[in-house]
Parts: C-alpha cells; sequence; structure tokens
C-alpha cells in the first residue's frame, strides 16, 4: 500500500503518516494515480451533495469548487498555468519553451487560462443535477488514469520525476484501469466515455504546441481532463 500513500501524498493535501521511500518508489506511485483520484472524487461530490441539500445549486458549485481546489492544494492548475504560458511562448520562439514553463512567476496567458477554467468548472458544477452525483464522483479518478497513458505515448520535455515515471509504468496498467473506466462509465455515467476521446486528443496537443510530456504536462491535462468530462455529463445528460 506504500504507492497509494505516495500516490495520495502527491496529488492531494490529506495528512497521511510519513513514508520512508526512494525517488523510484515515487515514480512507480503513478500506478496509483487513478486510486488517489477517488479520494478527490469523493471530496467534491460530497461537497456537491451538501450544497444541493442546503437548496441551492450555486452553493453547490461553489462548494464543490472549494474542495476540488482544497484537497489537490491547487497543484494541477499550476500545471494548466505553466503550460499556457509555455505555449504563448513557443508561439512566438519555440527556444523559449522550456524557460518559460520553468519560470515561478505567472504570466497573463496562465491568468487568463487559469480563470477561464475555474469559471467553466463553476457553471458546468452549476448545471449538473442530483442524479449525476455518481458521474461527478468518477470524474476525477478517470482523469487520473490519462496520465499513465500520455508518460507511455509522449516522449519527456526533460530529465525529473515525471520523465522516471515511463521506466514504473507499462501498457498493461494503462489498459487495466481503462478497463475499469469504461465499466464505471457504463455503469454509473456512459458520457463519461468521452475520456477516451480527451486524453488521446491532449496527447495529440502536446505533441504537437509543446513537443513532449512533463510534469506540468500531467497536471494540466488532468485539469482540462476534469472539465471536459464535466461538459460531457451536462451535455449527455
Amino acid at each position: 500500500m506504500r504507492g497509494l500513500v505516495l500516490a495520495l501524498q502527491f496529488l492531494t493535501r490529506l495528512p497521511l503518516p510519513a513514508v520512508r521511500a526512494e525517488p523510484e518508489d515515487f515514480a512507480r506511485s503513478m500506478r496509483w494515480f487513478p486510486a488517489a483520484g477517488v479520494a478527490v472524487g469523493g471530496a467534491v461530490a460530497g461537497a456537491w451533495w451538501l450544497g444541493d441539500l442546503l437548496g441551492d445549486r450555486w452553493l453547490a458549485a461553489l462548494f464543490a469548487l472549494a474542495a476540488w481546489i482544497a484537497i489537490t492544494g491547487g497543484l494541477h492548475l499550476d500545471g494548466l498555468g505553466d503550460v499556457a504560458d509555455g505555449a504563448g511562448a513557443a508561439h512566438k520562439d519555440r527556444a523559449r519553451l522550456s524557460a518559460v514553463m520553468a519560470d515561478p512567476h505567472v504570466g497573463s496567458f496562465a491568468v487568463v487560462a487559469i480563470v477561464l477554467h475555474v469559471l467553466a468548472k463553476l457553471v458546468l458544477l452549476h448545471a449538473l443535477v442530483p442524479s449525476q452525483i455518481w458521474g461527478l464522483l468518477l470524474a476525477p479518478p478517470l482523469a487520473r488514469i490519462a496520465p499513465l497513458f500520455w508518460t507511455l505515448a509522449l516522449p519527456p520535455l526533460h530529465e525529473g520525476l515525471a520523465s522516471r515515471f515511463r521506466s514504473t509504468v507499462s501498457w498493461v496498467h494503462s489498459a487495466g484501469w481503462s478497463i475499469v473506466a469504461a465499466a464505471a462509465s457504463l455503469f454509473a455515467a456512459p458520457p463519461l466515455l468521452a475520456v477516451f476521446l480527451i486524453v488521446p486528443a491532449w496527447a495529440y496537443w502536446l505533441k504537437r504546441k509543446i513537443g513532449g510530456i512533463s510534469g506540468d504536462g500531467h497536471g494540466a491535462g488532468i485539469e482540462v481532463t476534469e472539465t471536459l468530462l464535466l461538459l460531457a455529463l451536462v451535455v449527455g445528460r
């Protein structure tokens, strides 16, 4: 269970006991990313249910969004901002891409991307109905299956933890979680099957625009996938 604890520590802000681990253990924890997503989904769905119980759909949306950001610590929003800044820089000068994405300062592209993304999540959460709460529970874990595919399908942009993921996961792990995702979606929320279109589409965009995958690409992709899955729930209900 060390891998699950490490995945929860990496992807969430849940209070967990310290675990002694080597860098390879952190890399192997990627296999547990989807399971860690269940904790995120549970917090988000629970917060939405509480707000809806109080009788206000906007309150439900606000509670869910706050829980989403709080349990992840805004980790993936940071990646979204870095990718937005990097993509903006690459449009003018591809050589500046790595420097811009590594810069801790937030650029205008990042601000716009994060604000629009958070607003989109808020509006889509408001558009959900109580019968879709199982879909809301599933969206975060489904989005966290995606990094297993991206790390295998895309070249790493640079050396780091994200590049080490590649040696610790296989297509067997990706396929296994994908089967679980398909079964859960078919049973609880068929519109979430859109994940099988969203994930390769993000890989294609990253390869064409950025050139490969990094930790920021994973984080941004998780955010984009989550939001598009919410859109699928709203459109497909």
